[in-house]
């Protein structure tokens, strides 16, 4: 087997228009193709960066809670790069958004900096 890539990255939020709003609004991704699906009484909506498909994000009726820390076992958290992270990090707390201090990558040298989602899902921003 040989990947090629990262196809998508799929999102259940808890409260569909707060999390279509914060995805979409704040963070800019657009929208390809929005499905509610009866059946499951659930949206299905896809979303792109850059015109590259990458997020979709579910609906679903009372869907569990997960431990969502960026240490906590499993999905660690979802990184999206920036090229001015003190501007991006300015922008979202602008929007009522909590960031945590700028951070520098021991590695790297590369700033970076985390936020959450409306659902608490550790998100990233990385300066390249």
């Amino acid at each position: 087997m040989k990947l090629t890539g990262i196809h998508h990255i799929a999102i259940i939020c808890s409260n569909y228009k707060v999390s279509k709003e914060f995805y979409t609004d704040i963070l800019g991704l657009s929208i390809i193709r929005e499905v509610y699906r009866e059946e499951r009484d659930s949206y299905k909506l896809d979303l792109a960066l850059n015109d590259h498909y990458v997020i979709e994000l579910f609906s679903f009726p009372s869907p569990p809670s997960r431990t969502s820390r960026p240490e906590a076992c499993g999905l660690r958290h979802l990184a999206f790069s920036v090229q001015d992270i003190n501007k991006a990090s300015t922008y979202l707390v602008e929007k009522g958004i909590v960031v945590e201090k700028i951070r520098v990558d021991e590695f790297t040298g590369k700033k970076f900096t985390f936020f959450e989602d409306p659902d608490g899902l550790p998100l990233e921003l990385y300066e390249v």
